[in-house]
């Protein structure tokens, strides 16, 4: 169908500096508003909006993680939806449970828990709790740009140490560097471990695949300055996709070797739910001369489909080009030294400030 010409819309519409390009229907709605009849709607296409920020007065913040391949055992997320918008990114999903999109809206809606500092030091509280490390983030990255004006990270690790409480991080932002010294005072005791997510040195990539991301040259730095503070540092080469960016994963491990990074991991993409609308959208729109190749070569590493929920499977892939993938990474982080120890959290030291108090 030809749809009618509007002025001032752009003859083949895109969101600079989005990763989606578009709303998929969240399957959790029964009724939603859809675009059927362009002639009727002033704005079919709409210009890009201003990220808005929405406050949730959460209940909880750590959940326990039963997922076995995802290496951790809690996580707590203080925000919900990321800016950073990298288009394969799987917490897009979650977005559907607050009645949104899991394309734009993830992007443009993000959802923070102010009270996620005064959650924590409730659930450190409870004398149930037996030390183990929780994680930041599971879902979207906690250093994400809202995290500049929100502190919330910031708090949550000052809470942390306070209760020598272990924790793991993963991120692809350099804001993380704004707080190297804390980490740094948890690095003493082994309360910390950070990962740093490096996709792509291919900079035209990055920017249509991960476009509110920082470079990987500074991701680069990251390791750099937090290995050099003594802080454990490691990288994850996620996800790794045929034929846009798995070439690149003998060079992101070498970079990432040395700067400092002593461990390594990756995962294969997978494309779930809304996730596969709106990779395949994106995919097209960018790479027309070869989407069709990158499509099928996802779907070769998940049995003829782009996404498997299999435990263990799900993460690594399965065939020729996942095998090929897996024996790329264990043979260059074996010739890297990579991987060679297994870090191990301290639990040992955790306490309760309140209880040592109550002693005086």
């Amino acid at each position: 169908m030809t749809l009618p010409f509007q002025e001032g819309v752009p003859e083949n519409p895109y969101y600079k500096g989005r990763g989606a390009q578009l709303n998929p229907k969240n399957r959790f709605l029964k009724n939603e508003y859809l675009q059927e009849h362009a002639e009727g709607i002033d704005e079919w296409w709409q210009a890009d909006v201003p990220t808005q920020v929405m406050e949730e007065h959460a209940k909880t913040l750590v959940n326990k993680v039963d997922s076995p391949d995802v290496g951790m055992w809690y996580s707590m997320n203080p925000y919900q939806g990321c800016e950073h918008g990298c288009i394969y990114c799987y917490a897009r999903n979650a977005h559907q449970f607050w009645g949104l999109s899991a394309g734009l809206d993830f992007e443009r809606k993000i959802i923070v828990k102010r009270n996620a500092p005064e959650l924590l030091r409730k659930f450190l509280d409870n004398k149930n709790w037996v030390p183990k490390p929780i994680s930041l983030s599971g879902n979207t990255d906690c250093y994400q740009p809202l995290e500049r004006k929100m502190f919330i990270t910031r708090q949550l690790l000052t809470v942390a140490l306070e209760y020598k409480q272990p924790i793991g991080i993963i991120t692809k932002n350099s804001l993380v560097l704004r707080d190297k010294y804390i980490l740094q005072q948890m690095a003493k005791d082994n309360l910390v471990c950070v990962y740093v997510s490096i996709t792509t040195q291919q900079e035209e990539l990055r920017q249509k695949m991960e476009p509110r991301t920082t470079t990987a040259a500074q991701r680069l730095k990251i390791v750099k300055e937090l290995s050099d503070l003594g802080i454990p540092v490691g990288v994850m080469t996620a996800p790794m996709i045929p034929g846009l960016n798995d070439h690149e994963m003998p060079a992101l491990l070498e970079a990432a070797a040395a700067n400092g990074a002593r461990f390594a991991g990756y995962t294969v993409v997978r494309l779930n739910d809304a996730v596969k609308i709106i990779f395949n959208d994106w995919l097209y729109k960018n790479f027309p001369d070869r989407a069709d190749k990158v499509w099928h070569h996802i779907q070769s590493l998940h049995g003829g489909e782009v996404n498997d929920s299999n435990f263990g499977r799900r993460m690594r892939g399965d065939g020729n080009i996942a095998d090929m993938i897996r024996q790329q990474f264990k043979i260059h982080t074996k010739r890297l030294g990579m991987n060679q120890e297994r870090f191990e959290f301290n639990t040992s030291l955790f306490e309760r400030p309140q209880i040592q108090l109550k002693l005086f």
